[in-house]
């Protein structure tokens, strides 16, 4: 018995390595030392302006959002969410990114397949300046349905000891700002799935006058990073803490900067909620309580800032909005 007969066909591999080589290399900075192919990545880091270096990272995946790409057959976006989700979560620390690293695990490997999918992972990093510096592609027979893969990211990033961001600094009277979402991002796909398909019956490809597009489309809006609207921030005002809002909602994330003592009250009607939430909340006759803990009702980033820093930032960038403030209590999120 041969191994392609047992399910894992090496040549495949190949040529999936060799495209996802020239994805990688479009990413590529002066910092690589070596480029894909060796048994680890190379990177030497500049840590000009930085007197404490602290390394921060973070993992994650996409969530069942793969079940649209197998469903629509896309699969040149998941990658680039993956991307902006990795960046988002060191971003809230006052991190930036360095490189990135990626897994991708199949039954059976489609060379064509993986390429889409490191195209929008390329496209990311491209989008940051940062290499993607290395990963693993695993074929594993009998392990994912037909025509079904998983993917994970890895975020390696940089700040400076003395201006980590963790919310410590919260006080009474600080505001809660809202930065706007573009869909559901990367969570709360089983209820969404489970709404539109289980209950609703609708197909992917339907077209709904209320959304302006597919059912598809809608569901797979790229995840938007904030790192270029929020990062230059970090040095011309005070940010005493952020959030990125993914799973959990804005009660599950924002809870996790408040300091003991103090609560967020958020307030509903402070921003528009986008209309592919209402179109949910509606067709799967959703609980209110279960809408804002799976998805993030059209607020994907939060920052926290006193007053004059919070009118200063409203100033400098678009699609922010003051949602809350910060009030005593026990480290508690109200919806208000």
């Amino acid at each position: 018995m041969t191994y392609a007969e047992s399910g894992v066909d090496v040549k495949a591999g190949e040529d999936a390595v060799e495209r996802i080589k020239k994805l990688a290399a479009e990413t590529f900075n002066e910092n690589v030392l070596h480029g894909l192919g060796a048994f680890c990545g190379f990177y030497k880091p500049n840590f000009d302006g930085i007197t404490k270096p602290v390394l921060v990272s973070s993992a994650d995946g996409v969530g069942t959002k793969l079940k649209l790409a197998f469903m629509t057959n896309r699969h040149n976006t998941i990658g680039e969410d993956l991307v902006n989700h990795c960046v988002n979560d060191i971003l809230v620390h006052g991190a930036r990114p360095l490189f990135f690293l990626d897994y991708i695990a199949t039954g059976k490997l489609d060379p064509e397949v993986v390429a889409e999918i490191v195209s929008g992972i390329s496209r990311g990093c491209s989008a940051h300046k940062i290499p993607l510096l290395g990963g693993e592609t695993a074929e594993m027979p009998d392990f994912y349905q037909s025509g079904e893969y998983d993917v994970a990211g890895f975020v390696i990033g940089i700040v400076d000891e003395d201006k980590i961001i963790n919310g410590s600094a919260i006080k009474e009277g600080s505001l809660v700002l809202g930065l706007n979402s573009r869909g559901l991002h990367t969570n709360g796909y089983s209820l969404a799935r489970k709404a539109a398909f289980e209950i609703a019956g609708f197909k992917h490809d339907d077209f709904i006058e209320e959304l302006e597009t597919t059912v598809g489309e809608a569901l797979l809006q790229i995840h938007l990073s904030y790192v270029s609207a929020v990062y230059p921030l970090i040095s011309k005002f005070e940010i005493l803490g952020m959030a990125h809002i993914t799973g959990g909602g804005i009660p599950g994330n924002l809870k996790r900067i408040l300091p003991e003592k103090l609560d967020a009250e958020i307030d509903r009607n402070s921003w528009q909620t986008p209309q592919v939430f209402k179109w949910l909340h509606k067709i799967g006759e959703i609980d209110d309580y279960d809408m804002y803990s799976a998805f993030n009702m059209g607020i994907g980033f939060v920052i926290v800032a006193d007053e004059t820093n919070a009118n200063n930032i409203i100033e400098e960038i678009e699609a922010v909005q003051i949602i809350g403030k910060i009030v005593p209590g026990s480290a508690k999120v109200k919806l208000v």
